[in-house]
């Protein structure tokens, strides 16, 4: 990643205090730069049914299962968090058939009115003006994505992978990844997501911010995953969405385990 564009990118969006406020501006030599390294964008015109399709080509013809597991595993030892959510994305858009976003309705949709990315747990909507992608870029450069559920951004972060070399992976890396999943195993039954964050300080570079992504990204590929619906959370709210109901006994998936890192724990 070229330096120079990700502060450009970086600084769009974020100062010394935090989010800036009263609009994000960039001066477009600036603008420019960062564009031409791929990591700032035009104004985004396009509708649910160009995404969906231009999904369908990257997961048929470009991203693989293998290259997001092996960009998540580089992510880890390099702290290169951008590489992360692709596990994520690929894994809530990787089946998703070719489809028009009134083709199926969802009668209560939880996150779209098109059934097809309500089921899979999609946010979308039918048509996307002048979508800004640049603070989902940015999202993504800083912490490791946010918005991992919407599917513009699913979109933007396999066309990003798309344009990135191969990763390898290290044995640093993989040991990496056992204790990830030592940690997860040594949670107490009652234990939530934020108790299993903590657990993960200093197991691998991070803050705070990027664990609670790497949570996020682990609850929708599937290696998180609630074996109750719902759980009472005793006065106590949560600002988690895909592990907001996971605890400790739960554990994690051995299969989805299996699925995208079996290769490199045998």
């Amino acid at each position: 990643m070229d330096a120079k564009a990700k502060r450009i990118l970086v600084k769009t969006f974020w100062g010394a205090g935090g989010w800036k406020s009263g609009g994000y501006t960039c001066p477009d030599e600036d603008f420019q730069y960062a564009k031409s390294k791929g990591l700032m964008f035009d104004p985004l015109t396009i509708t649910h049914d160009e995404c969906v399709e231009r999904l369908r080509q990257l997961h048929d013809q470009v991203i693989t299962k293998e290259r997001v597991a092996r960009a998540f595993l580089h992510s880890l030892s390099t702290r290169k968090v951008h590489l992360r959510s692709a596990l994520s994305s690929w894994a809530l858009t990787h089946d998703l058939p070719l489809h028009s976003y009134k083709q199926r309705e969802s009668e209560l949709p939880g996150y779209s009115a098109c059934k097809d990315c309500d089921d899979r747990k999609l946010m979308s909507d039918e048509k996307y003006e002048n979508q800004d992608l640049n603070v989902l870029n940015f999202e993504r450069v800083k912490w490791g994505g946010i918005r991992l559920e919407w599917l513009i951004y699913c979109l933007m972060d396999l066309e990003c992978l798309s344009l990135e070399e191969v990763h390898t992976v290290s044995p640093e890396d993989v040991e990496i990844l056992r204790r990830m999943i030592d940690a997860v195993g040594a949670c107490a039954d009652k234990d939530a997501a934020r108790q299993l964050e903590k657990r993960w300080k200093g197991v691998f570079p991070s803050n705070q911010h990027e664990r609670d992504c790497v949570l996020e990204i682990w609850g929708y590929a599937g290696l998180l995953q609630p074996q109750e619906k719902f759980r009472k959370e005793r006065g106590r709210g949560t600002d988690f969405r895909s592990v907001d109901n996971w605890r400790g006994e739960d554990g994690y998936s051995p299969d989805k385990l299996q699925e995208y890192f079996g290769a490199y724990l045998t």
